[in-house]
């Protein structure tokens, strides 16, 4: 069986088990009216920031007197077309509630703990508690790092007005502008032992924007090492939509990051 002809079949099932879920659901049921797709995303928060060097989740850090994970949240609950924010914690995680204060008394925003020990296991988690929700198959999920807290709306409204059309999907990336080199696997010290082509490299970003009936199978089938949702679409033989990003759309990761986001943010 063809790619193609395995998604149809899954978007069937997938499309079986909502109808399901629909038929027993209560107040859910006004999600589910209409066959017009909805745009929901979803931040995985279940790591530990170990690169970070914060000691503790670094979603939680302070950057311009607030958590990390606050100032993503509030851009993604500024994006209108968004009909939920899906925030997915670790099973243990009691800091969320007042790390966020009055953010969570917003309608849309939603919690599941069901984070694993790996983004992709966190996702998958995510998505199969949109299903529970509610969320039908050919919705929209834009995955978004609770990392990338320097978000702008409208770049989130870029990125659906790009994709909302597309058979595929897509992610926000950028063109590399710096030269590549790859780095000497045996020497004792990083040395060069080439410069890699940067013609047509992207650096991807996020959100990252797929149907739920796709994106799910597809990282049952990538595994847990993969490091976005694209890679997982791209390992069914699909080629998701490259829409241009912002430089500014970093991702906090080492310790130097702090301190630039906490210039841009407090500059706001």
């Amino acid at each position: 069986m063809g790619n193609r002809s395995w998604l149809w079949l899954w978007l069937w099932l997938q499309w079986q088990a909502a109808i399901t879920l629909y038929r027993r659901s209560g107040d859910n049921r006004r999600m589910l009216i209409g066959m017009s797709p909805c745009c929901h995303a979803l931040v995985p928060c279940a790591g530990v920031g170990q690169r970070a060097g914060a000691g503790a989740p670094k979603q939680y850090r302070a950057i311009a007197g607030e958590a990390m994970v606050v100032h993503t949240l509030r851009a993604l609950l500024k994006v209108e077309r968004l009909a939920s924010v899906l925030v997915v914690l670790s099973p243990d995680d009691t800091a969320f509630e007042a790390a966020v204060g009055e953010l969570a008394l917003d309608p849309r925003l939603r919690v599941a703990r069901c984070g694993g020990a790996s983004r992709a296991e966190s996702v998958a988690g995510g998505l199969q508690a949109l299903l529970e929700q509610g969320v039908m198959p050919h919705d929209w999920v834009l995955v978004h790092d609770a990392a990338r807290c320097l978000v702008e709306p409208a770049w989130v409204d870029r990125l659906i007005d790009a994709c909302r059309d597309d058979e595929v999907g897509g992610l926000l990336a950028l063109p590399v502008a710096d030269t590549l080199k790859q780095q000497a696997a045996q020497a004792p010290h990083a040395r060069v032992a080439a410069t890699v082509d940067r013609a047509g490299k992207w650096a991807a970003q996020t959100p990252q924007m797929f149907r739920l009936g796709l994106l799910q199978p597809a990282l049952r089938q990538a595994g847990e090492h993969i490091t976005d949702e694209s890679s997982a679409i791209e390992a069914l033989g699909h080629d998701p939509r490259l829409v241009r990003g912002d430089l500014l759309n970093l991702k906090v990761t080492w310790p130097e990051d702090f301190a630039l986001a906490e210039r841009l943010l407090g500059a706001v």
